[in-house]
């Protein structure tokens, strides 16, 4: 096994208009379309698409959408032999809004997702312990990934966690974390610092290391990202693109960096590969719809590099 995705699947239901509306105001939006996503999806389906063997773990409702990604994650080559059904709860939906920048306001409804006991992952300790590299976000419980967690450092198996939707972290949790990916967001609720400058963020990114977090990689939008680790701190520039829709970006950053960690790459290079991934996405609309393949963007590099 290469990359072991512990997460969600949601189904965005995803409107666009020209703005955001205020309280209490209604607005004409322009286009209403139906996407397979969700955090964990997000992530899987790029590690495939970027040639990795990728499993996940998740959980759906008997219903439609859980029957629709099932479908979507085979057809994408994820494993889906230990995603679990669950009779009372739906499969989760994400509420999507896209203004005309594509910059987005998002509510999700986990469903089923939240349904997920941490003791059920006794089921399938074998893949923690068999993984590459784990990658984990917090659209389930947090005591699911805290469990997920611990499984992974007893196995000694890295673990990549995406933070978001952004949640206070105990530092028992953060000191067990290999690669730690907030954005300026979640990197100033978890430390406190407000990240609007490279210099921010590396001091945000020290704090985190304080708590034990072994690398910290504080994606930085149209600024690329900042590495921060007992090496030193290094900033990586991002690739220039015009933006359609900012959903799943910052999943295909982590999907694509799961796959140059597996691959053993330098960690620089990585970051430098994920960020080409994540300008990539969001050139296209919907979430899954809009993730890279391998070739696209080993060709997209390439064309920056001339």
């Amino acid at each position: 096994m290469s990359i072991l995705v512990i997460g969600s699947f949601m189904m965005d239901l995803v409107v666009r208009a020209p703005r955001v509306p205020e309280n209490g105001e209604t607005i004409i939006g322009d286009s209403f379309a139906r996407y397979p996503g969700g955090k964990g999806a997000n992530q899987a389906v790029t590690a495939a698409r970027l040639g990795k063997k990728v499993t996940m773990i998740g959980k759906l409702g008997i219903d439609e959408f859980g029957n629709e990604a099932i479908n979507t994650l085979n057809k994408e080559g994820v494993n889906t032999d230990y995603m679990l059904r669950d009779p009372l709860h739906p499969t989760g939906v994400g509420s999507v809004t896209l203004d005309k920048n594509g910059d987005n306001r998002i509510i999700v409804v986990p469903g089923a997702n939240a349904a997920y006991h941490p003791d059920e992952l006794e089921q399938v300790t074998d893949l923690i312990r068999e993984a590459e590299i784990i990658i984990l976000q917090l659209e389930t419980n947090l005591d699911l990934v805290e469990k997920a967690v611990d499984l992974a450092c007893l196995y000694q198996t890295p673990v990549i966690l995406n933070p978001a939707p952004a949640a206070k972290l105990s530092d028992d949790l953060l000191s067990k974390i290999t690669y730690l990916t907030p954005n300026e967001s979640e990197a100033e609720i978890l430390t406190g610092i407000s990240v609007n400058s490279l210099n921010e963020a590396e001091q945000a990114g020290r704090i985190l290391l304080n708590k034990g977090v072994a690398n910290v990689i504080i994606t930085l939008a149209d600024k690329g990202a900042i590495i921060v680790n007992d090496e030193g701190t290094a900033h990586v520039p991002a690739f220039y693109v015009e933006p359609l829709d900012s959903v799943a970006a910052g999943d295909a950053f982590n999907g694509a960096l799961g796959v140059g960690l597996a691959n053993r790459e330098p960690l620089e290079k990585v970051v430098r590969y994920a960020n080409a991934v994540g300008a990539l996405t969001v050139t296209r609309p919907g979430a899954i719809p809009s993730l890279p393949y391998k070739q696209v963007v080993e060709a997209f590099i390439t064309q920056k590099e001339v």
